[in-house]
């Protein structure tokens, strides 16, 4: 009996390792060889597809530097109008590239809009192409020179599309409908037919091109400007810059990802390729040599698909080429999906007090009417917040300065022992309950609001060119009112003075908001208690004048908000110093002008 068990357990093992054996060489090994030879195909498809796209993207020939007038004339052209955008398409590539921001100026009071784009040909060329990319592929796939042919319509508005088609005369048929809504978002729907006998394998792609850094792009050190998008998978996205001298210097970042975004930004435009975002696709920022230049490039490629004979396929793809204003880009990021839109501005690493102080600008603005009127309003609110924690720093303050006869004669007494004296200090501190350091405590707070309104200030298109007061035509500009023209009594611009006309209308620019900012700060540093060291009283004695220098150069927006800041600071300090019965340098001056008793 134990042989027999032995025996059958031995021809089970056998016959299963057979069975087992026959279904590996007649199932899955064939299973295994077609998901190999598969995805070899696919990766042999992306791979021809990725190469073929890059010799589409390759510079077009030389860089001419022409006008505008003749680069436009190169090619035949459909108008583009909008309430928002004004320019022309060209016909030669379907290349998106002469755009203008009709709502928005380059020098304020100045008719001429915004330009975005330029066509090839001009210096500094900036546009947006879309075309296909396929290897051996007879007659070719359309790309930056295809001689498209428009079929329907005649002028891209909101509400008139325009056809456009190119046969390759070897059985593929493209055929691309454009559009624009009524903001900054073209959408561009190709049908591509296969009318052959053969299968065809082809890959969508999109470019945002920039033929060198223009010079005043990339100078600001806290605005970023550059190489932007954002890449990832559902729920996993992350924004990835580079900046443009950054980028110069590593000529082909790639990111594989579901859906997002990619695009060329400068501080307030922004030109982005928005692929569906249900769709794998290869994106890349590149720098390549162009005719001794250097082209930027923000590249997106789809995934390949094969199209047998007789069958269609679509694909459909987007361009932002507009203004980075808030609303809009959350507008965008909500109805199109798109993963942190938003921060196409430059929020900063503060971006959870930028955001919140950009938001009680914009609603506190559109209650009020102004900007100016909103950042007095936000300053309020701040000095609210931090209400309790000044009052107990001023009471400290002010019992300091009630304090300084009994502190002077500890100095007196220890001169020769600076630690004795400084045991004295803090035995005295310690009886009246008193915080030395508590007077700091309201101002080093206040410095990431001062970083956050200053990064709202430089970086929002909401700011720009808003007016205030008179005399401040732009609060995201600095005061243009100096002291060396009596802020503008007297008609004549100083930094037109031979020699001295660069100090004058630079470091040495001095304005009336630059001004109420020193005053307000040597009156607030004169209510504080003197420093017990001589040496670093005349230090804060120098400050206010120093920083009336520093702070000149800033948007005026900071300088109001600053000064009023200080203006409340000081009425805070006041009504704390008369409770404790201090002595303060308003009452002192008052004074001089009462009448003494007779």
């Amino acid at each position: 009996m134990k042989n027999e068990n032995s025996r059958n357990t031995i021809i089970f093992i056998v016959c299963s390792v057979l069975i087992l054996g026959i279904y590996w060489f007649t199932v899955l090994r064939p299973q295994a060889e077609r998901r190999a030879a598969q995805q070899s195909a696919q990766a042999e498809q992306s791979q021809t597809a990725e190469n073929a796209a890059n010799t589409a993207l390759s510079p077009q020939g030389p860089v001419f530097v022409t006008d505008r007038t003749q680069a436009l004339g190169t090619a035949a052209r459909v108008p583009i109008q909008s309430g928002t955008l004004r320019g022309s398409l060209s016909l030669q590539g379907a290349r998106i590239d002469d755009l203008f921001l009709t709502d928005y100026r380059e020098v304020q009071d100045d008719p001429a809009p915004v330009e975005l784009f330029r066509p090839q040909g001009m210096e500094h060329a900036y546009f947006a192409q879309f075309g296909w990319a396929g290897a051996n592929i007879p007659g070719g796939v359309p790309g930056p020179n295809t001689p498209w042919r428009l079929t329907a319509g005649s002028t891209l508005t909101p509400t008139t599309p325009i056809t456009l088609t190119w046969d390759n005369g070897q059985g593929l048929r493209f055929t691309r409908m454009v559009s624009v809504d009524d903001k900054y978002v073209f959408t561009l729907k190709d049908t591509v037919q296969n009318l052959g006998t053969q299968p065809i394998t082809i890959a969508p792609y999109g470019s945002v091109q920039r033929q060198g850094v223009p010079p005043a792009a990339g100078s600001s050190h806290i605005v970023h400007e550059g190489a932007i998008g954002a890449f990832g998978k559902p729920g996993e996205y992350r924004t990835e810059q580079k900046k443009y001298k950054d980028w110069l210097k590593e000529p082909r970042i790639e990111n594989a990802s579901t859906g997002g975004w990619l695009g060329i930004t400068d501080k307030y435009w922004l030109a982005a390729l928005l692929p569906q975002q249900n769709e794998a696709v290869q994106t890349e920022f590149r720098v390549r040599d162009a005719n001794g230049g250097q082209q930027l490039e923000a590249n997106l490629l789809g995934a390949s698909r094969t199209i047998q004979p007789g069958a269609t396929t679509t694909e459909t793809q987007r361009l932002f080429a507009g203004v980075k204003r808030a609303e809009v880009l959350k507008s965008y990021e909500e109805s199109l999906g798109l993963p942190r839109f938003v921060y196409a501005i430059d929020w900063g690493m503060f971006w959870f007090l930028t955001r919140p102080i950009f938001w009680i600008l914009e609603n506190v603005y559109a209650v009020v009417g102004s900007f100016g009127v909103a950042i007095l309003a936000l300053t309020v609110i701040v000095k609210l917040v931090m209400f309790p924690l000044a009052n107990n720093a001023y009471a400290s303050m002010s019992k300091m300065r009630n304090l300084q006869p009994k502190m002077e004669e500890i100095r007196k007494k220890h001169k020769d022992d600076p630690q004795k004296q400084q045991q004295e200090m803090m035995g005295l501190y310690q009886k009246e309950k008193i915080n030395p350091v508590a007077g700091c405590l309201p101002l080093l707070l206040q410095i990431p609001v001062f970083y956050a309104l200053y990064k709202v200030l430089t970086v929002t298109i909401e700011m720009r060119h808003q007016p205030f007061l008179g005399f401040i035509h732009d609060l995201s500009a600095r005061d243009p009112s100096t002291i060396w023209n009596l802020f503008g009594l007297i008609p004549w611009d100083p930094s037109t003075l031979p020699v001295l006309g660069g100090l004058l209308g630079g470091p040495l620019h001095i304005g009336l908001l630059a001004i109420a900012y020193g005053l307000t700060m040597w009156l607030q540093t004169a209510m504080n208690p003197p420093a017990t060291d001589p040496m670093q009283r005349q230090i804060f004695q120098f400050m206010p004048l120093v920083f009336t220098f520093i702070m000149a150069p800033f948007a005026a927006g900071l300088l109001v908000y600053w000064a009023w800041s200080n203006i409340l600071t000081i009425l805070q300090q006041y009504v704390i110093m008369h409770r404790y019965k201090a002595e303060n340098p308003i009452d002192s001056f008052i004074g001089r002008f009462k009448k003494s008793p007779a």
